[in-house]
């Protein structure tokens, strides 16, 4: 189903869920056993990411088909401007939709490993606006956007730059906007209301990431720009060591995180799984709020 037709169609927030391809076999296994066990919470979406400089492209694609093919779920495929000409994104856009994939993830893609900052290989697109722009030209795709609550990285105008970029976005044709994870939602908040000001009407789905590593959740949002609140740090420092209460907390955080935002109307919730299941199937039947 498209995305456009998902968030019309229910009244009820819609629960997503984010894969990454695995880069060996028994990877790939496990990643298709969470997917059946994800089955029980009837997911409208899953997203499959597409890795630095387009390494994992060919698999993205096959999973993203597989995806459509073997479970009753709707793939959502990224797609990035990282390593990738004009001319091999509308042959992979032609696959997508030759094969029925309607739904697309675009976004510019982070700078290949090696390298400091982004380059456009020749040929290629510098900015997510230009691939948003392509993809709507192509086909009939109902296409997402990213964006960043506390602001990208790389932004030198702050969270205003991010809300000119999402209004960019929108208006090149995205029709909802996924956010980087968060722990704050406050900050959320201010920036949806500071948006809606800006004239974004596209819903904007947070993303949530369970805490199931202390350790590795401190060094991605050091890396990304998320902040991690002190009532977080006190939380999880004393139990650091211990990797089941980590995520029992990380559960039971996520589960109040994402009640208020529920209570606040947002249109979905959408969990990084980091190729995981038990911790999103836990918060979703905590919160009564299954698809299926």
């Amino acid at each position: 189903m498209r995305l456009d037709a998902m968030l019309k169609k229910t009244d009820q927030a819609l629960i997503s869920c984010e894969f990454f391809p695995p880069k060996t076999d028994k990877g790939e296994v496990n990643l298709w056993r969470c997917l059946n066990e994800l089955q029980v919470i009837q997911p409208a979406y899953i997203s499959v990411t597409y890795g630095a400089g387009g390494s994992t492209q060919e698999r993205t694609k096959r999973i993203v088909l597989g995806i459509k093919e073997k479970t009753g779920l709707s793939p959502v495929a990224h797609l990035t401007c990282v390593g990738s000409t004009q001319e091999q994104l509308g042959d992979l856009l032609n696959d997508y939709a030759n094969a029925g994939i309607e739904n697309i993830l675009a976004l510019r893609g982070d700078a290949p490993d090696g390298h400091d900052t982004f380059k456009a290989v020749d040929g290629g697109f510098s900015h997510a606006t230009d691939l948003i722009e392509f993809i709507h030209g192509r086909g009939d795709f109902s296409i997402a956007c990213a964006t960043y609550p506390e602001g990208h990285p790389e932004s030198k105008g702050g969270i205003a730059d991010d809300i000119r970029y999402l209004k960019m976005k929108q208006d090149l044709g995205a029709i909802c906007a996924v956010t980087q994870y968060f722990f704050d939602n406050e900050l959320f908040f201010r920036f949806r209301d500071a948006a809606d000001k800006a004239g974004v009407t596209i819903p904007l789905i947070p993303g949530v990431m369970p805490i199931l590593n202390y350790e590795q959740i401190v060094r991605f949002s050091n890396m990304c720009g998320t902040s991690i609140s002190d009532q977080v740090h006190q939380k999880m420092q004393p139990i650091s060591g211990d990797l089941v209460a980590v995520a029992d907390m990380g559960v039971d955080l996520a589960v109040a995180q994402c009640r208020e935002l529920l209570n606040e109307g947002v249109a979905g919730l959408h969990f990084y799984t980091l190729n995981k299941s038990a911790a999103t199937i836990a918060i979703v039947n905590a919160l009564g709020i299954a698809q299926g």
